[in-house]
C-alpha cells in the first residue's frame, strides 16, 4: 500500500497541503474518466500540461493530486485534498511504481516481441485467471507511462501480466528494471520500428533488454528465424524454455488440424486457427505451468480466449459483410497472419492493407513484401491506404493482380467501399494505428 509520503519520497516533492499519512488509492492521467477517491496525475504532453486541470480533477472528487507545474499559492477550495509538488510528475508515477511492485512477492510475466504481445498477453491472463486473480496491461498501454500506471492498479492480485512495448534500444531495460518480471516472454523478433532501429539484430538486443530487470526464465520462439539462429547466445544470457510447430523445442504443438492441436499428449482447442494463436496458446501453456495451473485449466482457459478490443474483432456491416477488425497495428509478420485466417473464411474475401509505418529506408522493400504476401493469399479484391501501400500495388500489378483501388486517406475510401461491400463479403482491414482505419469500421457499421 502507498501514502501521500511515499509520493515526496520518490518524487522529491514537497507536501503544498493535505496529511502525508492519508493511504492512495487509484491514479488517474485523464480528467474525463477519473472517479471519485483517485489520484490525480498531472503530466505534460507534446500539446497539453495536464497540471492545468488539477481543479477539475478534484472537483470530479479526487483524493489529490500530483503535479510538478503550480503554484504553491492556491485556493482554500479543496482543503481537505491533498496536493504534492513534485519535480517531474512523470519520473514520480515510474518511481512510484518501482516501489510498490518491490512491495509484491508474486509472478511477474513481462510480455514482448514484434508481433503478438498484445494477443499473448491475452491468452497467458485467460489461462492464470482460472486458477489466480490476475492484473495485465489494458489495451496496449506498454509503455513508459502506461506500464507504470498498470503497477499501480496492483491491489489483492496474485500475478500481474505486463505488456513491453518500444521503438528505440533502451525503453525494454527502463522497463524490465521497473517491472522486474520472474517469467520473461518475447513473442518474436520481425521487423516492426526497423526505420528506428536499423536491423533486425538491433530489433533482437531491443528485446533482450528484458532479460535485464528478468529474474526467472525467458520463453522463446524456435521458429521465428533470428531466435532460432542466435539461440546460443541467448542462452547465455538467460535461462531459455523455447516453444515451436516447426523446429525441435522444448515444448512443441503437433497433429495440428485447424484450431485444434496437440501439446505434452494433449489435445487443446484455440479460438482462432492460425499459427499466432498456436504460439500464443504454447505460450499460455508454458506460463500455466510454471504457475501451477492444470491442465484441464490450461485448455479451458485458451478455448474460452477474449481479445482486446481492434484485434480479430468480427463486426456485421451495414451492407451485410462481415468486418474483420484487426485495425489496431500493423507490421509484415500481423499482415501475413491476419491473412492466414482471412483465407479461411467463405465469401468473397476483400483485403483493406494500410501503410505500415517507422520502417525508414526499409519501407518499400517491406511494403513490396506485403505485396507477395497479398498476391499468395487469393483474395478477391484488395483496397490500401496511405503512402508506402502504393508500392505493394506496383507489385501485384507488375505480377498481374489488377483487383486493386489505392486511397490516400482513409476518408477517401469511404463511398467506394459503400458500392464494393454486400452481403456475404468477409473483409479484413489492417494497417498501422496512424493510418485510422479504425475510422473505416466506424463508418461501415
Amino acid at each position: 500500500m502507498l501514502y501521500v509520503s511515499d509520493i515526496i519520497r520518490e518524487g522529491d516533492g514537497i507536501l503544498i497541503q493535505g496529511d502525508t499519512s492519508l493511504q492512495l488509492g487509484d491514479f488517474s492521467k485523464d480528467t474525463r474518466t477519473i472517479k471519485e477517491g483517485d489520484i490525480y496525475v498531472g503530466l505534460k504532453g507534446e500539446s497539453f500540461d495536464g497540471n492545468k486541470f488539477y481543479l477539475d480533477a478534484l472537483e470530479k472528487g479526487a483524493a489529490g493530486c500530483i503535479l510538478d507545474n503550480i503554484d504553491e499559492e492556491i485556493s482554500d477550495i479543496y482543503k481537505d485534498r491533498f496536493i504534492v509538488k513534485v519535480k517531474n510528475s512523470l519520473e514520480c508515477i515510474q518511481n512510484l511504481a518501482k516501489y510498490k511492485r518491490s512491495l509484491y512477492n508474486i509472478p511477474v510475466i513481462g510480455v514482448t516481441g514484434s508481433v503478438g504481445k498484445t494477443s499473448t498477453k491475452d491468452m497467458i491472463y485467460s489461462v492464470l485467471k482460472e486458477k489466480y486473480k490476475v492484473l495485465k496491461t489494458e489495451g496496449n498501454n506498454n509503455n513508459h507511462i502506461g506500464l507504470p500506471f498498470t503497477i499501480l492498479r496492483l491491489k489483492n492480485e496474485d500475478i500481474m501480466i505486463l505488456e513491453m512495448g518500444m521503438n528505440n534500444l533502451g525503453e525494454i531495460s527502463f522497463l524490465t528494471n521497473i517491472a522486474r518480471p520472474t517469467i520473461g516472454v518475447i513473442t518474436n523478433i520481425g521487423t516492426a520500428h526497423i526505420g528506428n532501429l536499423g536491423s533486425r539484430e538491433n530489433i533482437m538486443r531491443a528485446k533482450l533488454e528484458i532479460t535485464k530487470g528478468l529474474s526467472g526464465p525467458l520463453i522463446v520462439n524456435m521458429d521465428n528465424d533470428m531466435i532460432y539462429n542466435n539461440i546460443d547466445y541467448i542462452k547465455s544470457i538467460n535461462d531459455v524454455i523455447t516453444i515451436s510447430i516447426d523446429n525441435k523445442s522444448d515444448y512443441m504443438a503437433y497433429d495440428i488440424n485447424g484450431n485444434k492441436f496437440k501439446i505434452d499428449g494433449e489435445e487443446f482447442e484455440s479460438p482462432i486457427g492460425n499459427r499466432a494463436f498456436i504460439y500464443n496458446s504454447l505460450t499460455a501453456y508454458v506460463v500455466g505451468k510454471l504457475c501451477n495451473v492444470d491442465v484441464n485449466s490450461i485448455k479451458k482457459g485458451i478455448k474460452n480466449l477474449e481479445l482486446t478490443g481492434n484485434r480479430l474483432e468480427y463486426k456485421r456491416s451495414r451492407s451485410g459483410a462481415i468486418l474483420i477488425d484487426d485495425t489496431y497495428n500493423a507490421s509484415l509478420d500481423s499482415i501475413r497472419s491476419s491473412l492466414e485466417i482471412l483465407k479461411k473464411e467463405k465469401g468473397r474475401k476483400i483485403a483493406v492493407i494500410g501503410d505500415v509505418l517507422e520502417l525508414g529506408e526499409f519501407s518499400k522493400n517491406i511494403h513490396e513484401e506485403i505485396g507477395k504476401v497479398l498476391l499468395d493469399s487469393n483474395l478477391d479484391f484488395i483496397v490500401t491506404i496511405g503512402n508506402d501501400t502504393k508500392f505493394s500495388d506496383e507489385y501485384l500489378k507488375e505480377k498481374g493482380y489488377n483487383n486493386i483501388m489505392h486511397f490516400e486517406k482513409e476518408s477517401d475510401c469511404y463511398s467506394f467501399l459503400d458500392s464494393l461491400l454486400k452481403e456475404g463479403d468477409i473483409v479484413l482491414l489492417k494497417g498501422s494505428h496512424g493510418i485510422n482505419l479504425k475510422n473505416i469500421v466506424n463508418y461501415l457499421v
